[in-house]
């Protein structure tokens, strides 16, 4: 199954760098709408039979224009979500960035015991969506997309693509409606492009106030010099 992972538009907590990731949460900027309207174009030529979004409110917008385009109904589910920020809701210093992305990246990296402080551990997290996965997986789908989250997806396909790892996605942004893809089965992933590049291409650079879930960093948290501002 091909599997293209969207991140959502642009929203006022991305601007502002703020660890947004409860529900429903924010809507998009005027930005965000835009760059939801491009999604159809950019995503022509995949044969989407089945489109899942998350339950916050800027993924199912960002999905919108991709369901007119498509024909498709948005199929909300729950294990789609961000990571939870936990204690660290709404706080947008450097050093919850950090800690929140440390934790994000550690799941990636297979510590799924670490716990997000006040928050879930990486056995709940990563078992939620790889819920959603089995069930894509169960339907006999050749290409199905899903609008989630920063966090989310980095963390999620950093572990299971097998050419990719903690590594890999803490140091390549994730820009607002970027598009990770994969191939698979159950048996196994692997990405065949991040953000229009293909895997194993050069890192990418820069942001534009795409927020610090989509930031490029270290594993443990701290912005490499590269990174652009940034939220969930």
């Amino acid at each position: 199954m091909r599997l293209p992972l969207i991140r959502h538009g642009q929203t006022p907590s991305n601007v502002q760098g703020l660890l947004d990731t409860a529900v429903p949460g924010p809507g998009l900027t005027r930005l965000g709408h835009e760059q939801a309207g491009a999604l159809p174009a950019a995503l022509a030529g995949e044969p989407i039979e089945a489109l899942l979004a998350s339950p916050a409110l800027r993924a199912q917008l960002t999905a919108s224009p991709l369901a007119g385009s498509t024909g498709l109904e948005v199929q909300v589910r729950h294990g789609l979500r961000e990571i939870s920020a936990g204690d660290l809701e709404l706080m947008a210093d450097g050093a919850a960035h950090r800690a929140y992305m440390s934790v994000v990246f550690g799941w990636t990296a297979g510590d799924l015991d670490q716990r997000m402080p006040g928050g879930p551990d990486g056995h709940e997290t990563s078992g939620r969506f790889d819920a959603v996965i089995s069930e894509l997986l169960a339907w006999g789908l050749q290409t199905a997309a899903i609008v989630s989250h920063g966090a989310m997806i980095r963390s999620w396909a950093g572990a299971r693509a097998a050419n990719l790892g903690a590594d890999y996605v803490a140091r390549n942004i994730l820009g607002n409606t970027g598009v990770v893809v994969l191939e698979g089965d159950g048996n196994g992933w692997e990405a065949l492009s991040w953000m229009g590049e293909s895997v194993g291409g050069r890192a990418l650079e820069g942001s534009l106030a795409d927020g610090p879930a989509g930031d490029a960093v270290r594993t443990d948290g701290t912005r490499r010099p590269e990174g652009g501002p940034g939220a969930g």
